[in-house]
């Protein structure tokens, strides 16, 4: 009987990357958010891929920057804390441009471990449309190998799936021996509140600029599937900093707050199989990235 393999991989990388589309790629449904804003994802975020041989367990971290306020500390801590405790680390990065002091700083977190790490270089479908493709793959290659001893280099694009399936499979080899920590059917360990309200808040990413992005939180207050019917009523409330930002989040006569809802509404249905009834609300909480009782009661819980 072939052995059965599982562990825990770290994924770990500059902001916007690329790492929650490779991760959505993989497991072949929408875990993590996903957007253009530099530091979406904020919560260490549990993607699991199962097979007749392995699950992983990807770690999806937070981009790793200088932090300026308490979310982009908790932020960074979160990504730290999670390669102390791993079967292997995953570190993308973003073939499209050299690497950078922040790689650099990334790439000596782990230089006193023994735990293999694997590089994968993003967006390689960019590389063929450039007018020096195959001389542009190898300047890149080279440049990101150069920053630490990796047990493998894979050119890859999170956007069009190219070589994943051979960067998953060589990451099951790394893996040792163990049991299946989750049933077949589970793409990640987070509550679908945790989900939903993800989902939300990427809407308000795509459709807003500036600093509304990183000033937004959104919070589930409540969430009731009817007995008479296949439908779910959510409340969601979205936490901006200033009031000016809640007249921006809302829209002239409420038109912007309105597409985030009808565009949240399609993909929280697709995730929960039924109908929903979603209702939101614009809240101001002034500072709130700074507070750390607001900080906890978000979800973005610093150490004591």
């Amino acid at each position: 009987m072939d052995k059965f393999h599982s562990g825990f991989v770290a994924v770990v990388g500059r902001p916007n990357v690329g790492k929650s589309t490779m991760l959505n790629h993989v497991v072949g449904q929408k875990v993590a958010i996903v957007s253009d804003k530099p530091q979406t994802t904020r919560n260490r975020i549990q993607c699991i891929v199962t097979r007749a041989d392995a699950q992983i367990v990807f770690l999806d971290t937070p981009g790793i920057h200088k932090p300026l306020h308490g979310l982009g500390r908790y932020m960074v801590s979160t990504a730290k804390r999670t390669l102390a405790d791993v079967d292997v680390i995953l570190f993308v990065t973003d073939g499209n441009h050299l690497p950078g002091r922040g790689d650099e700083y990334i790439a000596e977190l782990w230089q006193a471990s023994d735990i293999p790490v694997v590089l994968a270089v993003n967006k390689a479908d960019l590389w063929d449309k450039s007018p020096n493709g195959e001389d542009k793959e190898k300047v890149m290659l080279n440049a990101y190998s150069a920053l630490s001893d990796f047990h493998a280099v894979f050119p890859v694009s999170a956007l069009t799936g190219y070589r994943l399936g051979e960067l998953v499979d060589y990451i099951v080899t790394l893996l040792p021996e163990g049991p299946k920590y989750y049933p077949d059917d589970w793409v990640t360990d987070h509550p679908e509140q945790f989900i939903i309200a993800e989902l939300i808040r990427e809407k308000v990413l795509e459709l807003t600029r500036e600093e509304i992005p990183h000033s937004t939180a959104v919070v589930i207050d409540e969430m009731q599937a009817r007995e008479d019917r296949d439908l779910v009523d959510i409340w969601a409330t979205i936490y901006v900093e200033r009031r000016s930002q809640r007249g921006i989040v809302i829209g002239k006569n409420g038109s912007l707050l309105k597409q985030v809802g009808q565009l949240a509404r399609e993909d929280i249905e697709g995730i929960l199989g039924s109908q929903i009834n979603l209702q939101l609300w614009v809240k101001v909480q002034e500072d709130w990235r700074n507070k750390r009782r607001s900080l906890d009661n978000f979800g973005y819980k610093l150490d004591r």
